[in-house]
């Protein structure tokens, strides 16, 4: 796709086409291609209608309702901030009472829009030209924001950002073009020192301009924190989905902080503050309790005393995450379990324990133990559907160094 195919796109007509085509369905791309043909659309429009097509109906997992005005390329679909986390960005900037945004490295525009609709004028840019454009027409709902072709390097803060009320947001790209791993998606990157911009970049800009915020990888290392800033791990329905650095009035937190949301349940928040930095380990495998499995932003964010302390608990091992305690209590950033029986963990002994119970479902866990769970099953026996027999949930985790297996039901 280029960039007059984006224009077609963005026209009244080619909104409208978008608008008059049917519910997505993978087996009806044919009938609606011949059809989009036969009106006398030229293949290019027709091919970019169908991606158009598809592509909203994947983005409404990040975007909802919203999805339907909405333009996108694959990549950028896969990188964009999801709604609820764009909307979290964007309410730190207009908390700030920011009036411009520099995004750097806008993609297709999902956190541009966000500042937008609180008010903040945003001035994006993005190296790839489609990229921008795509973003430029996402965000026709408010003139005064833009986005064009250009690079993050060439940003030029202004003499004095304060008086200006300006803001600078950095999504640098961790993903290196033309180059695929093995299961042929676009290669991603880790390291700091491997983003585009480079981090020494987000640094100077940082210094330059005090209302900065980056969105980096959640593997960011804690001791790459910069003095004095906030550093939030972000995840939604369990899964970590970044960290943020904020500088300056952004920082409502300095330190590590964590954010939790999920669908349907308001945001639940963590602060170094609030989590005990001694985090005790356990003694042995237990014959009862409870196991907490922390949400992982809090285990990214190096938070979980905040769980040990408020359960009396203990890890089961340094760097695992779960916790062992004898006091129930509901946690809205951690799951609970029962633990019903808890053994020494060997193949053979499970295989025992499940066959005398008639357990032929098993939900496998695993953390902290290297095992290939197909070949578990087969040496156990059990499926993963119960059958005619009985189901359970087993947790396989190292316990004071010793591998175990934790009988669990998940408490209601």
């Amino acid at each position: 796709m280029d960039v007059s195919i984006v224009r077609e796109l963005a026209s009244p007509q080619g909104q409208a086409l978008l608008r008059s085509l049917p519910p997505y369905a993978e087996d009806e791309v044919l009938r609606l291609q011949s059809r989009l043909r036969s009106q006398g659309h030229s293949p290019t429009l027709v091919a970019a209608l169908l991606t158009q097509h598809r592509l909203r109906d994947r983005a409404r997992a990040k975007f909802g309702e919203f999805a339907d005005d909405l333009l996108f390329t694959q990549d950028g679909l896969e990188q964009a901030s999801r709604l609820e986390v764009a909307a979290s960005h964007a309410g730190r900037f207009y908390t700030a009472s920011l009036a411009t945004v520099h995004d750097l490295g806008c993609g297709i525009g999902s956190d541009a829009i966000a500042m937008s609709a609180l008010g903040v004028t945003v001035l994006g840019v993005d190296a790839d030209e489609v990229t921008a454009a795509i973003a430029d027409t996402n965000l026709r709902a408010w003139p005064d924001s833009r986005a064009r072709r250009g690079l993050a390097e060439d940003f030029e803060p202004p003499a004095d950002p304060l008086r200006a009320r300006l803001g600078v947001w950095l999504d640098p790209a961790r993903r290196v073009p033309g180059q695929t791993g093995r299961h042929g998606r676009v290669k991603r990157v880790f390291r700091l020192d491997e983003i585009s911009p480079n981090w020494q970049f987000v640094l100077q800009v940082a210094t330059a301009v005090p209302a900065t915020g980056v969105k980096l990888a959640p593997s960011m290392p804690h001791d790459a924190i910069p003095l004095g800033t906030e550093a939030q791990w972000t995840s939604f329905a369990g899964e970590v989905v970044e960290c943020a650095v904020w500088w300056g009035p952004l920082a409502r937190h300095p330190g590590r902080t964590a954010r939790i949301l999920a669908p349907g349940r308001s945001p639940v928040e963590v602060t170094e503050s609030m989590a005990d930095p001694h985090v005790p380990l356990a003694g042995g495998i237990p014959t009862s309790g409870w196991l907490y499995e922390p949400d992982k932003a809090l285990t990214q964010a190096g938070l979980l005393g905040i769980v040990t302390a408020t359960t009396r608990g203990r890890e089961v091992e340094r760097g695992l995450g779960y916790v062992l305690a004898d006091v129930e209590t509901d946690l809205p950033y951690a799951r609970r379990y029962a633990v019903l029986e808890a053994m020494p963990f060997t193949a053979k002994g499970l295989r025992g324990w499940l066959r005398e119970r008639g357990v032929t479902g098993l939900t496998i866990k695993k953390r902290g133990i290297r095992l290939d769970e197909d070949t578990l099953r087969r040496e156990l026996r059990v499926g993963r559907k119960a059958g005619d027999g009985a189901s359970a949930t087993v947790v396989l985790t190292r316990v004071a160094g010793k591998q175990a297996a934790l009988i669990v039901e998940l408490a209601s």
